[in-house]
This record gives structure tokens, sequence and C-alpha cells, in this order.
């Protein structure tokens, strides 16, 4: 059996880029896991920083997908390595983030995004 997550307040929400578990990460705070991967696809430039600042995650995905900003030119070869990154900095930072991970055991997880494929 699989275990589903999408929404933050759903059941396993902790599990979602979007939920609150800031961490510190590369010399800075970030609010969520969604606000330094969507920064990271400007590493090194304002609109790394403007992102992080984001008053919410969906600011920071919205911002993040601007193709206004000049997206890196390695993006699509880094962006597995950036958010395997954060995830762990999030679930390593906040222990009780970390033994409800622990506690799915051999289960996989799955995030349910209806925009993915």
């Amino acid at each position: 059996m699989a275990i589903y997550f999408y929404g933050r307040t759903d059941k396993w929400g902790e599990f979602s880029n979007f939920a609150h578990f800031p961490f510190h990460l590369d010399g800075k705070t970030w609010p969520t896991s969604e606000h330094y991967f969507q920064a990271m696809k400007f590493a090194g430039t304002g609109h790394e920083d403007e992102i992080r600042q984001a008053k919410r995650p969906n600011d920071a995905a919205r911002m993040g997908r601007q193709r206004s900003r000049p997206l890196r030119k390695d993006w699509e070869s880094a962006k597995d390595d950036i958010m395997r990154k954060a995830v762990w900095a999030k679930f390593t930072t906040h222990p009780a983030l970390k033994a409800l991970l622990l506690s799915t055991g051999n289960e996989d997880i799955v995030e349910n995004a209806p925009g993915d494929c």
C-alpha cells in the first residue's frame, strides 16, 4: 500500500513541500522546501532571495514559474538533487517530522499532485 499526500492540511500533509517546516540550508533560513526549490532555479541572483522571502509557498511557486526570470542553464540536470537536498534538510531539522516519516516503514510515499505527470 502507498501513502499519498498533496495538500498541506490533508492527511500526511506534513510531507508537502508547501508545509511550514523552516530549515537552514546554504547559509540561509528557508520557510518551506517549496521556497528553496523554486529559488534554486535562480541560484546566485537577486531572484533567489526574492523568492526566499515570499510570504507564502504559493507565492514562491508562482514566482519560480515565471519565465520572465532567467532560469539557470543546468536546471533540468540539477533539480532532482536540489529537491533531495531540501527534503533532507526539512526532515532532519524537525525530529517529530523525521519520526513521522520513519513511521511509514517501507511504504511508498507519493505526492498526488494533479498537475504532475
